[in-house]
């Protein structure tokens, strides 16, 4: 076990160091490039970042966004307030290779320390700033929350209960979960280039730009069918009309589509003939192929209520579990369906994703979703208390003594 230590490589961004200046969600972005082996520095102000109070739930404490948002990160107070405090941010910031802006653009500027104030000490310095609606348009100053970009987007459609009353509908934040991974990204290859080239960048990246982005199939195929229906038509299963896009055009499918299970639900997506005929001879029902043969790709059978009515019977006679042995089994496409309180105890997930146990982490927390081949990668320490990290950062990255430490908290500068 010691030599399989030994023989492991470094972290795949090992020597990548970053100042971040955060306040709750948008330090995602930070959080992808701690995973992954980064040096994040979380630069607070002396009461700290308040995601640490914010939502729920709360671990003993804390909040569990704060423990997975900010987890493999470093913890430095620095009253940015304080000329000392950024004087110590213009060191540190001299031999970083990012400083990330998680916060309203140009805080950090408004303190001489945006990135033309930076590049001049640092011209290799790549400065992310990371906001809701980004540094430019009629929205930039607004102030905003996490679902704001979903529904600007397009994405979270206004639901009413059964009083009347408007509300917002469950599902997945979009933009708060899409920007980070875009800006880790974005911000990787600007780091590439600067070690390269020599030359930094100021990237700005706005949550709300990240919401339409990932829901770039949906406002592009409305986009296509505002032209000619000569130029841009449905698919050839459906006679060439014009389905709306993603799952919206897919409630009448019928060979794809949900099916309730003896115990629960699946989905099938046997929209392939080659699938569908599988499936048919599995259950030993080859005469609903030979009734409905369907044509060779992408035919959900859409809006024939007589076979749907025919497969709900089937698939209640086994449960779900059954229906992916069987699915493995004749080489036809069914999945789970399951929810965020089962996902977990599913094989797959249990195989694929082992949970960072609360007792290391503060709570139980998935891991980063992509895996390296003959190696681990590091794992997260536990998220920091406010300035857990400061006197260590101070003398690991500067090398200040025990004095000057002393100097600085003194005066105001570390709170």
């Amino acid at each position: 076990m010691a030599d399989a230590v030994a023989n492991q490589p470094p972290p795949l961004l090992a020597g990548v160091r970053v100042l971040e200046v955060s306040m709750l969600g948008p330090g995602a972005v930070g959080g992808y490039l701690a995973d992954l082996g980064a040096d994040v520095v979380k630069i607070e102000p002396p009461q700290g970042d308040y995601i640490r109070q914010m939502t729920w739930p709360i671990i003993d404490g804390v909040s569990l966004m704060h423990l997975h948002l900010n987890r493999g990160k470093r913890s430095l107070v620095l009253n940015l307030e304080n000329d000392d405090a950024r004087a110590v941010f213009r060191d540190l910031a001299r031999d970083a290779d990012v400083v990330i802006e998680a916060m309203r653009p140009g805080a950090l500027a408004r303190m001489g320390l945006g990135y033309g104030d930076l590049v001049q000490i640092n011209p290799k310095i790549v400065f992310c700033t990371v906001s809701g609606y980004g540094m430019t348009g009629p929205y930039a100053s607004m102030p905003s929350h996490g679902i704001a970009y979903d529904t600007w987007a397009g994405i979270v459609m206004p639901e009413v209960d059964d009083d009347g009353f408007t509300v917002i509908p469950e599902h997945v934040s979009i933009g708060i979960n899409a920007a980070p991974p875009i800006g880790a990204a974005a911000i990787l290859a600007a780091v590439i280039r600067a070690r390269g080239a020599g030359v930094g960048a100021f990237l700005d990246l706005a949550q709300s730009d990240a919401a339409a982005y990932f829901d770039w199939y949906r406002s592009e195929t409305w986009l296509a069918y505002r032209r000619p229906k000569d130029e841009v038509t449905g698919n050839p299963s459906d006679d060439y009309a014009r389905r709306a896009p993603g799952t919206a055009g897919m409630r009448d499918g019928v060979r794809y589509q949900l099916y309730e299970s003896a115990d629960g639900h699946v989905l099938f997506m046997a929209s392939e003939q080659a699938f569908w005929k599988n499936f048919c001879e599995g259950v030993g029902r080859i005469d609903l192929f030979e009734r409905w043969p369907g044509s060779t790709y992408a035919d959900h059978a859409r809006g024939n209520r007589e076979l749907q009515a025919e497969l709900r019977d089937v698939f209640k006679q086994r449960t779900s579990a059954q229906w992916l042995d069987f699915a493995d089994e004749v080489n036809t496409p069914i999945a789970p369906v399951n929810t965020p309180q089962t996902v977990m105890d599913d094989p797959q997930f249990q195989a694929r994703l082992p949970l960072l146990p609360h007792t290391d982490h503060g709570a139980d927390m998935l891991p980063f979703p992509v895996r390296l081949v003959g190696e681990d990668l590091p794992l997260p320490t536990h998220a920091p208390t406010v300035g857990e990290h400061t006197d260590d950062v101070l003398r690991d990255l500067l090398g200040l003594d025990h004095d000057r430490l002393d100097a600085l908290r003194a005066g105001g500068a570390l709170g």
